[in-house]
């Protein structure tokens, strides 16, 4: 089974997605249950961020700050460029699909990068891992106030409500509070909670769980099923490897373009055509009206296995390229248009 599920590159935690929403479709939570959840989700959350900011260390973000040029880059294409795509496609698929979708589609270009995955992926590829600690790591800490904020500013641009008071403060209190105690007690907890790396995925993982159950529990009870079919389904999936084909040549692009090695192309190219369910869905939590988020969820959902197969082949496309000092394939002259022949870029061959 584990062989078949590496073959078609489907991680266990997407089926565990798969079977979260079916268990919701068929078990709703209702009345006293579903309010207990909602506590236990709570806590939860606020958990996962505290131990996010416990093992974040200050000398890896002085580490990475350092190198501000790429760490600009991947902050613009976050928060600037993912954003502008979010606005023109709200108008653009305005009549074409539901509000409810829509604004998912608005808020998966709101949220910042993956921690994990964008470290991962780099990793593999042989890129600038430090680099990528950072700016994954400063994505998420910026993301709890930058997203909640812009994403009252796109939807107000497309049309649609923005968040209110109450929604702030739930963010404020169970997911900023959380991560400042937990940087403020770094010093201290910060080495324990580092060595035990596997205490952080059931947190994580559990979390996004709670949420999906609890979120598609009341989209279910709201009949989500009723207002959404196949053709839905099929044009949020495309939207959404649209947008990330579109930041993948972008960023690659553009890190060529501004002189950037083949290491930090790699890093930009992942940390900055992310968009993480981890903290989208506690996020959404707190800002969407219940019967909303679990439409809102779709897209970035959906998102989250298509980037990871993109990314996972991509990597190992990347991770192909010549070792350092390493001889040119036979044939291969050292220039431009030999590199190009050959599917390598000049910085490809100096890296």
């Amino acid at each position: 089974m584990s062989r078949l599920l590496a073959r078609l590159r489907i991680e266990p935690f997407t089926l565990a997605l798969v079977g979260t929403v079916v268990l919701a479709s068929v078990l709703p939570a209702r009345g006293a249950f579903a309010e207990l959840l909602g506590h236990l989700t709570g806590a939860m959350i606020a958990l996962l961020f505290f131990l996010h900011g416990a093992r974040l260390a200050w000398a890896t973000v002085r580490a990475g700050l350092l190198h501000w040029r790429l760490q600009l880059v991947i902050f613009a294409t976050t928060f600037a460029v993912f954003p502008a795509i979010g606005v023109a496609l709200g108008h653009l698929l305005s009549g074409v699909m539901s509000r409810d979708l829509l604004m998912g589609i608005i808020y998966l270009c709101l949220l910042p990068s993956t921690v994990q995955s964008s470290i991962a992926f780099t990793s593999m590829a042989r890129g600038n891992v430090p680099a990528a600690i950072c700016a994954a790591s400063f994505s998420n800490i910026v993301g709890v106030v930058v997203t909640p904020v812009l994403v009252g500013l796109a939807m107000s641009v497309s049309g649609h409500s923005g968040i209110d008071g109450s929604a702030i403060r739930t963010i404020l209190m169970q997911l900023l509070a959380p991560f400042v105690l937990g940087q403020i007690l770094q010093p201290w907890v910060g080495n324990w909670v580092r060595a035990r790396k596997k205490l952080l995925m059931p947190v994580d993982r559990g979390s996004i769980l709670m949420v999906v159950y609890s979120a598609f529990s009341a989209a279910v009870i709201g009949g989500i099923w009723q207002a959404f079919g196949w053709t839905d389904l099929g044009l949020v999936l495309a939207v959404d490897a649209l947008i990330l084909v579109g930041v993948l040549v972008l960023t690659t692009r553009a890190s060529r373009a501004m002189g950037f090695g083949h290491e930090d192309e790699i890093a930009i190219v992942f940390c900055g055509s992310k968009k993480s369910l981890a903290s989208g869905v506690p996020m959404a939590n707190a800002i969407f009206p219940a019967a909303s988020i679990g439409a809102v969820l779709l897209p970035i959902m959906l998102f989250h296995q298509i980037q990871l197969i993109a990314c996972s082949v991509l990597a190992q496309r990347y991770a192909r390229r010549p070792e350092p000092g390493a001889p040119l394939p036979a044939g291969v002259e050292p220039t431009g248009a030999g590199l190009a022949a050959a599917g390598l870029s000049p910085a490809a061959a100096r890296s």
